[in-house]
């Protein structure tokens, strides 16, 4: 046998094991290399056919699953090192000239490695994938005092609920400063069957915050949330601050400790007249370097955006890929703006991060992804919640995303009407549970119609038609990334 010939039936052996074996007259141990080999292909292939992209990416972030594939991983990747070694020994490569043997021997032991990577990467990327989630999420609730989140059945992640509520807020905690501000509130309601969302956006300075009757909040405060003015006129007593407020003062709640949270969400569910479910707070420059690690998002900034203590920077209007630091300071910079602008512009980050964090985005990046992430979310969904949460959230990429922003003048921040807040909350959540499963997505040049239907496979937008709502005018219910100057 050449030189050519084993490196051949070598090359041979690393894509079909046991074909090696088999032309060095090793029969019955090729056959069972091969018939291993086919049978675990033909596994790879029932499984993909058998459970959904979706469910089986819920399973992949099983922490039982996750630890499974690490060691297979190894497993797998010493048996491919092997494979190529031993089928380099059963070609009997002693019997070519010393110029073969360098040649041949050099080549397979290039193979035995190179082999090997494909499974060194896989068990990185879940050994990664598992320290980031086990990092962030925890199993039990990390407030004693909190009850317990009720385990759902098995034929019933969601145990008989139409919609899971997850309440995502944006804060400013840093070491210059005590507590924690959420500036950003965003609700998302998401139907659990076709991932239609409804995201609600309520201001930073709502004033005279409601609380559910009953609660220690609501007996602080039985009139309202209303503090004295601050020493420089300001007020420490508006919707972004209740969490501080919650933390900064357990008497209130017979001495229990870091009630924010638990106060916030209650809260914002009781404005709204939903139940939430778990929150996510995301440190806002966390965010910065999470938006870097998938390389920037692309928006178009309708008008030149001014930041800076002294005004001194400056995000240029246009349409472009914008870094982290540029998209955060487009979304919160106050200079010349004022709060419902941004959140309007810091709704259209979060439409453009939905949009173009794809799975391929996500997987070449991932180790980035991974770090910025551990360092971004602090929140209280449990850890076994995910393996169904992810297939939920691939759903919400390609379903109905509309959004209600409570500002004026649907609203007077000053002087609020609850009523009307919980009854186009409600009209809203109906009004998406009777979408059909969408096409795409939600930017749109005119207001969404929030009964329109798509259907379920990803299509270019469309601009719905408008329509109008006898109780507010203009129907309050937006596409996500609408007045976000069409870059999505």
């Amino acid at each position: 046998m050449s030189a050519a010939a084993v490196l051949g039936w070598l090359a041979l052996a690393a894509v079909a094991p046991g074909a090696a074996h088999l032309r060095a007259g090793w029969r019955k141990t090729g056959l069972v290399l091969l018939s291993c080999y086919a049978a675990l292909l033909l596994a790879a292939l029932w499984v993909w056919l058998t459970v959904g992209f979706d469910d089986l990416a819920g399973s992949l972030v099983d922490d039982t699953v996750m630890t499974a594939l690490i060691a297979g991983a190894v497993a797998l990747g010493v048996a491919w090192f092997g494979l190529i070694v031993h089928s380099f020994v059963v070609l009997r490569p002693s019997r070519l000239a010393q110029g073969g043997q360098i040649l041949t021997g050099t080549v397979a032991g290039l193979l035995a490695v190179l082999v090997v990577v494909p499974f060194g990467a896989l068990g990185n990327l879940a050994w990664t994938a598992q320290e980031t989630l086990n990092n962030i999420f925890q199993e039990t609730p990390s407030d004693p005092g909190s009850p317990a989140v009720a385990q759902p059945k098995p034929e019933d992640p969601w145990a008989g609920r139409e919609r899971v509520n997850i309440l995502l807020l944006g804060g400013d905690a840093d070491d210059n400063r005590v507590g924690v501000r959420t500036d950003s509130m965003n609700l998302a309601s998401v139907d659990v069957r076709t991932g239609n969302t409804v995201l609600f956006s309520l201001p930073r300075n709502l004033e005279d915050v409601r609380f559910r009757p009953g609660t220690p909040m609501a007996q602080r405060f039985p009139g309202g949330f209303r503090l004295p003015p601050d020493p420089g006129g300001g007020r420490s007593d508006l919707l972004n601050s209740v969490w501080e407020y919650a933390d900064a003062h357990p008497e209130i709640f017979g001495g229990r400790q870091h009630q924010g949270p638990k106060v916030l969400m209650d809260t914002i569910g009781y404005t709204l007249g939903v139940k939430v479910d778990w929150y996510a707070l995301v440190n806002m420059w966390g965010f910065a370097r999470l938006i870097d690690a998938i390389g920037g998002i692309t928006l178009t900034v309708e008008t030149d955006v001014v930041f800076g203590k002294y005004n001194e920077g400056l995000v240029k209007a246009g349409t472009r890929r914008l870094k982290g630091a540029d998209a955060m300071w487009y979304a919160r910079s106050r200079t010349n703006s004022d709060d419902f602008t941004r959140m309007r512009r810091q709704r259209c980050v979060l439409g453009a991060l939905l949009d173009q964090a794809d799975p391929a985005t996500v997987l070449t990046r991932f180790n980035r992804i991974a770090l910025a992430t551990k360092e971004l979310i602090k929140t209280d969904i449990p850890r076994s919640m995910l393996s169904n949460l992810v297939p939920l959230a691939l759903k919400v990429k390609n379903a109905k995303v509309t959004s209600v922003q409570f500002v004026p003048p649907l609203i007077s921040t000053g002087y609020p009407d609850w009523e009307k807040i919980r009854t186009v909350a409600a009209k809203a959540l109906r009004d998406s549970a009777a979408a059909k499963p969408a096409v795409a997505a939600t930017a749109s040049a005119e207001p969404a119609d929030a009964g329109g239907g798509t259907s379920a496979s990803p299509a270019p937008r469309k601009t719905p038609k408008k329509k109008q709502s006898s109780a507010t005018g203009d129907d309050p219910v937006k596409g996500l990334t609408e007045g976000c100057g069409g870059a999505l």
